[in-house]
């Protein structure tokens, strides 16, 4: 009895520190986007709220709180509502599945860094970023507005478009692993990195992640010159904070992804494991913003055209090439 009340501690101790961190690192990314992107463009990013702008995230937090929560007279209530919690939820649950660090050995007993490892958590990473189309859709829906439906059509087609090579990048990583499990993908890295026997993998990963993410320059779902803002337009308050933080938290998810499927996951040398995946997450975090102050919009053909035309096939010469590779040598 005592070793499953120990067991729900711990899990419990670990499902509050990895929130803890996803939330705190979710709301201060805000902020490094709008310095950097303030650098990038030559302008004054957030100064006024705490030293350097420190408490910034901390004060659009409190204004998203006391604002109010409107519901159009001709919105579906239930939908409306439902949706951005849909959307920061299935981001946040993905985490579940990430491994932080290597287990550690606490009175004989050996406690695995990672929340749930099981062994098809591939497969549960790609339900969930599948599950987070509805909110994006419905939502669009729900509003009973025009440019949010065409906001929620545009996000939909294009997240199913792009999952397809998502997903398809990511088999040659599962054959060379010969798991689904993602503690299992990041022990497979122990000699080297995937990313240097899967460059092509990495580069189609990269790119679905962007348009997974709805981000500059894939944020047709948004599109301010042509929607407004797309399928959250009809959202104020702490609602429209949720459709924020899911976006943010999926920041950290794909980067976290790239990490465990590429870039050998919590390995590095000197630091500690939760420091490097904490790291190479900031990293592609960074990267994600530069890319958006660099890169204008792509027309719809132009999106369209790049997943179903170049990245789907190039995934699949991919998986063919792999294993002609993995059944020759």
């Amino acid at each position: 009895m005592w070793l499953w009340t120990l067991g729900y501690f711990i899990l419990m101790a670990k499902i509050t520190l990895v929130l803890t961190v996803v939330l705190l690192l979710a709301a201060y990314l805000v902020l490094v986007e709008r310095k950097l992107l303030g650098r990038f463009q030559a302008r004054i990013g957030p100064n006024r709220a705490g030293i350097f702008g420190i408490l910034q995230p901390i004060a659009d937090g409190i204004k998203l709180l006391v604002k109010e929560d409107v519901v159009l007279d001709g919105a579906e209530r239930g939908i409306f509502q439902l949706a951005p919690v849909i959307v920061a939820s299935m981001a946040l649950l993905t985490f579940a599945i990430i491994p932080f660090g290597k287990p550690i050995i606490i009175g004989g007993h050996e406690i695995p860094m990672v929340i749930s490892d099981i062994n098809v958590g591939l497969l549960y990473a790609f339900a969930l970023t599948s599950l987070s189309v509805y909110g994006v859709a419905l939502g669009g829906w729900a509003s009973n507005s025009k440019y949010a439906l065409l906001g929620g059509i545009r996000g939909a087609a294009q997240m199913i478009s792009y999952e397809l090579a998502l997903g398809l990048s990511i088999v040659p990583v599962v054959m060379m692993a010969g798991s689904f499990s993602l503690v299992e993908i990041v022990n497979a890295q122990a000699k080297w990195p995937f990313i240097i026997v899967q460059p092509l993998a990495f580069i189609i990963f990269f790119i679905s992640a962007l348009a997974e993410s709805k981000r500059i320059p894939f944020d047709m779902p948004e599109a301010e010159a042509e929607l407004g803002a797309g399928y959250h337009i009809e959202y104020s308050g702490m609602r429209f904070g949720l459709f924020f933080l899911g976006e943010y938290v999926q920041m950290q998810v794909l980067g976290a992804l790239i990490a465990v499927f590429f870039l050998g996951g919590w390995r590095g040398p000197f630091l500690p494991g939760p420091i490097w995946l904490l790291i190479k997450i900031i990293g592609f975090s960074i990267i994600m913003v530069w890319i958006r102050a660099t890169l204008p919009r792509f027309r719809y053909d132009q999106l369209m055209t790049l997943g179903w035309k170049i990245l789907i096939p190039a995934a699949l010469i991919n998986i063919v090439i792999t294993g002609v590779f993995i059944v020759a040598f």
